[in-house]
């Protein structure tokens, strides 16, 4: 069943008589299109069943404070609380010092919409930006590719061995296994020998221990694979365990997380970040500064992104970027379903100066898409992504993309009563000035 948000008023006053009608969030809470996700996520619960759920606006406004303030979960939740205009921005008609819901409920809800409920939540994100915007600015985008990295720890082979130890004992307590040996004090002695490899002299007797806490770790496998028969709960698991004990150096398509086995490693060149683990994220943004399309992949070459990003962007805005603008990275693709791809080059003898000067001001303007993505990873959660599994990859990238979109629409209203209230003052001023004159 669904809950709805309640339209009656107060006894004496109405929450949005007692708010700053001028205020960012204020406006911008009237500009969204509500309605369309309540028509979109109410078929998604049972019309005759089940415990209310909580009200859709109330949780879509949760997801985009949640990345428009870069918090956690749990924070928004505790924030909403205490914040008059969080209250009005999720449709509350009345001040309400409770908790609106767990933080858990929006796990569940980001569950019950997926990748396309949230692909709708940015689409509306770029619809209130374009009611004010230029409508030539879908002629002319750029595109850049960064890396979304997930919320694992730096992955080692001795990390992961000594987690694969662990989830076994774990296993085998849950489940009153025999297990011939524990290693308990054999695996405290090998812990210690890890420590402080860097230094020369504990080199050697860091990477004997490496060894042996691999061969403890598989023989503990051994036996469970033996103890435990054909138990589909644990298969998965145990797969991913004898991936992990097989794996070289040299090894391809390697496993880096027990918990986010689809983890890529992947090297951007950064002199102060070698390798990053994550995955790639394409990002599309228009000359005006509008991100038009925001999506996930694991780690293809950046001219293989160009087609599905462009395909979601033109889904979303229901047009089509006549010119893409991008670096070096992209090279090899020219033209795309009827969509140009430019990259840097050397002048061609045949351009005019004028050309020349065109092309060096586009790809100056390109340039603009760095500042975006840095903005997106830190202010808006992209640096570093808390979500689980491929699922959880495109829906961060997408939440993130929406909320700079949101951003950019409070800045613009918030400029815009400024310059009213200036005009205003001024006229104001004049008036005076020209009432006192004429007496």
């Amino acid at each position: 069943m669904l809950k709805t948000t309640p339209n009656n008023s107060g006894l004496f006053s109405d929450l949005a008589d007692m708010l700053n009608q001028n205020h960012p969030l204020y406006k911008l809470a009237n500009k969204i299109d509500w309605q369309k996700f309540e028509d979109s996520f109410a078929p998604l619960y049972c019309s005759n069943n089940g415990r209310p759920g909580k009200p859709i606006r109330l949780m879509c406004g949760l997801l985009i404070l949640k990345h428009l303030r870069n918090i956690s979960d749990e924070t928004v939740v505790e924030q909403w609380s205490e914040n008059a205009y969080y209250q009005y921005f999720c449709g509350m008609k009345e001040f309400t010092p409770t908790y609106p819901c767990n933080s858990t409920e929006l796990v569940h809800f980001r569950k019950r919409i997926g990748e396309k409920g949230i692909e709708l939540i940015f689409q509306e994100s770029i619809r209130v930006n374009q009611e004010d915007d230029n409508d030539d600015h879908h002629k002319t985008a750029f595109i850049d590719s960064t890396v979304q990295e997930k919320n694992i720890t730096h992955p080692t082979d001795s990390k992961l061995h000594k987690k694969i130890v662990k989830k076994i004992l774990k296993i085998v307590d849950e489940l009153g296994l025999p297990i011939r040996q524990r290693y308990t004090f054999v695996l405290k002695k090998i812990y210690r020998e890890q420590r402080f490899r860097i230094h020369p002299k504990n080199r050697k007797k860091a990477i004997k221990a490496d060894k042996r806490l691999r061969t403890i770790a598989g023989r503990l496998l051994r036996e469970l694979k033996r103890n435990i028969g054909e138990n589909s709960k644990y298969k998965e698991v145990i797969e991913i365990f004898e991936k992990i004990l097989t794996q070289s150096r040299t090894s391809k398509h390697k496993i880096y997380s027990i918990h986010e086995p689809e983890v890529q490693c992947i090297s951007k060149g950064k002199e102060n970040k070698k390798y990053e683990f994550g995955n790639k994220v394409s990002i599309i943004r228009s000359e005006t500064g509008l991100i038009l399309g925001a999506l996930s992949f694991r780690n293809e070459y950046d001219g293989h992104t160009i087609e599905r990003s462009l395909l979601q962007t033109e889904r979303l805005t229901g047009k089509r970027i006549k010119i893409l603008a991008g670096d070096r990275g992209y090279r090899g693709i020219k033209e795309i379903n009827g969509t140009k791809i430019v990259i840097p080059d050397t002048p061609k003898a045949r351009d005019s100066k004028y050309r020349q000067k065109q092309k060096h001001k586009l790809f100056c303007k390109r340039a603009g898409i760095e500042p975006t993505i840095g903005h997106l990873k830190s202010d808006y959660r992209l640096n570093r992504n808390f979500y689980k599994g491929v699922v959880g990859d495109a829906i961060n990238v997408l939440l993130a993309a929406a909320a700079y979109n949101f951003k950019r629409v409070m800045r613009t209203l918030l400029a815009l009563f400024k310059k009213i209230s200036e005009t205003l003052y001024w006229n104001n001023v004049s008036l005076n000035y020209y009432i006192h004159s004429s007496f």
